[in-house]
């Protein structure tokens, strides 16, 4: 009933998006606060009691000194110097994980946990980030036409088996998901839950995160101080990140049409005003040309 009266206001196709976007932002910030703001409230609490535990224990330290050390500690987690542990912790700029960086900077994805501290080095990263971006964008676009075409071509190869266009049409999307969904969204994060000992969810978390280009930067692969990793590990997650943001581009892409095709199926008169839209923006073009 309330699609179909907005279907007889003619509300335009933007500005429903606007509204429902807008709607799904509020709607998640509430949950979030309910669900988020009692355990923050909980560790606030508990790291201010360990601190006074501590100091009770270690009297020939007082409150100022002690938020001195703890400000170390969290100027060097910014700088990307994990405190746990000592110097002989794994390096953060080998070339392993300044490949993975990289990969992070031109894929947006921007953990947070790692960042350049030299002067030289954020300027270079502006500069790398300024090419890089559409760089990788331009081959994400380049890799999802190749995907296409294989698409294309598993489409044709079903075609004699089912002989049905619509069928064949949804079972190559379908298979398409699938296998990728397997090789991308399955496969690795069972390998980073085995390797980072975290438990399934958390790799599924930390899969979705990053290929969402989200980054909160809570999991990150490589990390742990007490785990030797091979050489090439981060470089390997770096090429799973560029990989399948290529196919969850793809994905996402379908996802888009498929949702504007329900719509236009259940409500026509969206098409005709987005049409109507599209004509009047072209007839505005067309008049600040002359």
């Amino acid at each position: 009933m309330f699609m179909a009266l907005l279907a007889q206001l003619k509300v335009s196709w933007t500005l429903l998006l606007a509204l429902a976007n807008f709607t799904y932002l509020l709607v998640g910030a509430a949950i979030f606060q309910i669900l988020e703001r009692e355990a923050e409230s909980n560790n606030r609490n508990h790291f201010q009691l360990e601190k006074l535990h501590f100091l009770a224990n270690y009297t020939c330290l007082d409150g100022p000194a002690l938020e001195k050390f703890v400000q170390v500690i969290l100027d060097a987690w910014e700088k990307g110097v994990n405190p746990s542990g000592n110097s002989t912790n794994p390096s953060n700029w080998d070339y392993s994980s300044s490949f993975f960086f990289a990969g992070t900077v031109v894929t947006t994805i921007g953990y947070g946990n790692l960042s350049p501290s030299t002067v030289c080095g954020q300027v270079f990263c502006v500069f790398y980030a300024l090419f890089g971006i559409p760089l990788n964008l331009a081959f994400l676009k380049q890799l999802g036409k190749c995907l296409i075409v294989h698409l294309g071509r598993l489409e044709k190869g079903m075609v004699s088996v089912v002989p049905h266009k619509g069928t064949v049409e949804v079972l190559t999307v379908v298979l398409f998901v699938l296998m990728g969904s397997l090789l991308f969204l399955v496969m690795p994060p069972l390998l980073f839950s085995h390797v980072e000992g975290w438990t399934i969810g958390e790799g599924f978390y930390f899969a979705f995160i990053t290929l969402s280009t989200i980054g909160f930067g809570d999991y990150v692969v490589g990390t742990d101080p007490d785990k030797e990793y091979i050489s090439l590990y981060r470089s390997l997650a770096g090429v799973w990140i560029i990989l399948a943001l290529a196919w969850l581009a793809l994905v996402l892409n379908m996802g888009t049409r498929i949702m504007e095709y329900l719509v236009v199926l259940t409500h026509p008169g969206f098409k005709r005003q987005q049409e109507d839209e599209e004509v009047s923006s072209i007839k505005l073009e067309d008049i600040s040309k002359i």
